[in-house]
């Protein structure tokens, strides 16, 4: 039985006419047209999925889209403000903390939301914090310094 679901999603009020129950991640791809959201294991083991939901990193295939009623959504898509890449977004690329690119969307996600819970995280702390995304190009150490990079911009340089 579909249901209307709103919430906020890239800072715009939406809503959708849809069974509640279907995973956020294939309502965020199939219906809202937002492909960054990455489909890896299905289970929330690999991190490709991952969105900010009011400021906390969750995997978009284990919520369904009833449980974000009256929630903020934020995709990769929603990270950039009036073109200008988020600070997360410009370390990855400046440190090319990338290779294949796949799980890319849900590291600069995760890591965001690190970032917002801890705006000076220790190498330590960003390990641990982005320990559950999984990249199989081996870019760990310049996802870690892109991390590291983005704090300090997102604190001002401080």
């Amino acid at each position: 039985m579909e249901e209307t679901i709103k919430f906020q999603l890239n800072g715009k009020k939406t809503e959708a006419t849809i069974d509640p129950t279907q995973t956020l991640l294939w309502v965020l791809r199939n219906h809202f047209g937002l492909t960054g959201t990455k489909f890896g294991c299905g289970m929330g083991f690999c991190g490709a999925c991952t969105v900010l939901i009011d400021n906390e990193p969750v995997r978009s295939c284990q919520l369904s889209v009833g449980d974000v009623a009256g929630k903020n959504v934020v995709t990769i898509e929603g990270l950039a403000t009036n073109g200008k890449l988020h600070p997360v977004q410009k370390a990855f690329v400046g440190h090319d903390a990338l290779q294949c690119g796949f799980c890319t969307p849900g590291m600069i996600m995760n890591a965001t939301g690190l970032l917002l819970k801890n705006p000076l995280p220790t190498t330590q702390e960003i390990n641990d914090g982005m320990e559950n995304n999984l990249c199989r190009c081996a870019a760990h150490l310049r996802i870690v310094e892109a991390v590291q990079t983005a704090s300090k911009e997102m604190k001002g340089g401080k």
